[in-house]
């Protein structure tokens, strides 16, 4: 069975950093879209002020900082500044509720807080007795502190500056650690699907080998940009919408809270960016509401149909698309949930150039890539050259086993958790993904569901939930469903597409008549063992973790 050959001891992405820095010291850096713009001297600068401020007020190497705020240069910054002076980073999302981050900020051990003013004054600092000190993330001032040494730390750090760098400041004053693989860098609280978040230690190391195999897999150049979507607090926008691209000498545009769809188009357009890291809802969206209309309608249908005439208007649906995200991108990146097959089989028809990763906060946060041209249809890529992944079955070819991993990006635990640790780990090291899965003769990881939301039928046969629901989701009409099992019998709960409803002006009657029509059309693709008995519809939308993955927990 293939496999890539082991990735030497990669580069500390610090390291890649400070190289970056020297020789583009004027080049773009940080941007928000339509905001504050900061070059890499900008941003080197801002880093050592506010290392400054920490040694001010006693902030020692290891001690624990949270980080909660909306993407933003400035989170960027203070990230940088955290890191480069080994505090460990605490990333928090923004949309945690105040009492989530009044406990995370406590359970971490954190003795300081960057955040935003808004969020800050929801929050309830009684209930987080380490910390010493809140920064606001606007404008890095003070906005509380149980003494007076940060007001005084910033009231003189001009002054401090021009002490410490006093023939001036240039690029040759940058010099960041490179000689802490092994330490602590990151405590990435999960938001999973199986409900309590739990604290991932994440090592410098862990980074510097995810960010180098995305160099050498995915180039990125000095004259590239990206536009930042999700969100930062979670691994997979930290590592891949910022330190990657940054390291390698990328602009990166931060659009602050989660866009509307027309602020995110205007700002691909105005950005182009070289790849859009994104999550397969997203993409299905577009296939919905813009992709499949136009292909669906009868003449399309006829005309897609002649040879010839097909495959020009397959390449002309295809190029409008890829205008429309910019017409720079040289990749779409799909992580966090399998993407539809329908959507799939649209998306090489019209070449669109995208493909599908598996990972997750535990391996900071990738497992199996593949590029897009070399990418087999329905699997999450190959394993990661600075990882070994296998599959616990006797044919993992041909039986689902759980997905194990062991490698350099793979976490060392769970802060203050030594039980998980103990589950979370096999006794020679590999790491639990709690994802079952095939592997084929090529190297090509096929994800098959989560082994928790597994069902058994009663006649034995093993149903992966994410399967049926694939199917649920081609129906016309669904958003997006749930598959429970209820007392052994298959329900699926479905959330209808408003605007597709919408569109289509159907009446009370015609949408009355959509869940068993959804049950009709599914079990016309479905094996018998996995037919459903019943499909309700639900009135919002699922509860999704930031990699939107609906947590399933919550539904019965």
């Amino acid at each position: 069975m293939y496999k890539r050959t082991p990735a030497a001891k990669a580069e500390h992405y610090l390291s890649k950093l400070q190289k970056t820095m020297n020789q583009d010291w004027n080049g773009p850096a940080l941007c928000d879209f339509n905001g504050e713009h900061y070059s890499f001297a900008d941003v080197a600068r801002k880093i050592e002020r506010i290392h400054i401020v920490f040694e001010s007020v006693g902030i020692k190497k290891g001690d624990k900082i949270t980080l909660c705020g909306k993407n933003s240069a400035a989170w960027a910054i203070s990230f940088l500044a955290i890191n480069t002076y080994e505090a460990v980073v605490v990333p928090l999302l923004a949309d945690f509720l105040p009492e989530n981050v009044n406990y995370l900020v406590d359970h971490s051990d954190s003795v300081m807080l960057f955040t935003d003013a808004e969020i800050y004054e929801k929050l309830d600092v009684s209930k987080m007795p380490q910390l010493r000190y809140v920064i606001n993330l606007a404008d890095f001032k003070p906005l509380w502190g149980a003494d007076k040494k940060l007001d005084k730390a910033y009231a003189g750090i001009d002054a401090a500056f021009e002490a410490k760098f006093p023939k001036g400041f240039d690029a040759s004053c940058v010099n960041y650690p490179i000689d802490n693989d092994s330490d602590l860098a990151v405590i990435n609280y999960t938001s999973g699907s199986t409900g309590n978040p739990k604290g991932v230690m994440l090592r410098y190391e862990c980074f510097s080998a995810t960010i180098d195999f995305g160099h050498r897999y995915i180039p990125v150049h000095s004259d590239d940009s990206i536009v930042s979507m999700l969100p930062m607090g979670h691994i997979y926008g930290l590592t891949y919408e910022f330190l990657y691209p940054l390291c390698g000498g990328a602009t990166v545009y931060y659009l602050g809270k989660t866009p509307s769809p027309s602020l995110l188009l205007k700002a691909m357009k105005e950005v182009q960016p070289y790849i859009v890291i994104t999550v397969p809802l997203v993409l299905e969206k577009v296939y919905k509401s813009s992709i499949k209309p136009v292909l669906g309608k009868w003449y399309m249908k006829v005309l897609t149909a002649i040879p010839g005439v097909g495959g020009i208007i397959y390449k002309k649906v295809g190029e409008k698309l890829l205008s429309a995200f910019g017409g720079k991108v040289r990749e779409f990146v799909m992580g966090g949930a399998p993407l539809n097959p329908e959507v799939e089989k649209c998306f090489r028809k019209i070449k669109l150039p995208y493909t599908v990763g598996y990972g997750m906060t535990e391996a900071a946060p990738l497992l199996a890539y593949e590029h897009n041209y070399l990418y087999a249809p329905g699997s999450c890529g190959k394993a990661v050259d600075c990882a070994d992944v296998r599959i616990d079955s006797e044919d993992p070819e041909h039986i689902a086993g759980e997905i194990q991993a062991k490698g350099t990006n793979v976490c060392s635990g769970y802060y203050k958790y030594p039980e998980a640790d103990s589950a979370v780990f096999t006794a020679d090291g590999y790491l639990h993904t709690g994802d079952l899965g095939t592997i084929d003769a090529e190297g090509n990881i096929f994800i098959r569901g989560r082994s928790k939301s597994m069902i058994l039928s009663a006649n034995g046969q093993n149903i992966y939930p994410e399967e049926v629901e694939a199917v649920i989701n081609s129906r016309p009409y669904v958003a997006e469903s749930v598959v429970v099992d209820r007392a052994s019998k298959l329900v699926a709960l479905v959330y209808l597409d408003a605007d597709a409803i919408k569109r289509d002006a159907l009446g009370e009657e015609a949408i009355s008549d959509i869940p068993e029509q959804v049950r009709r059309g599914a079990n016309r693709h479905l094996p018998a063992y996995s037919q459903l008995t019943k499909v309700e519809v639900v009135l919002e939308p699922f509860a999704k973790t930031p990699k939107m993955s609906i947590k399933r927990f919550l539904y019965k």
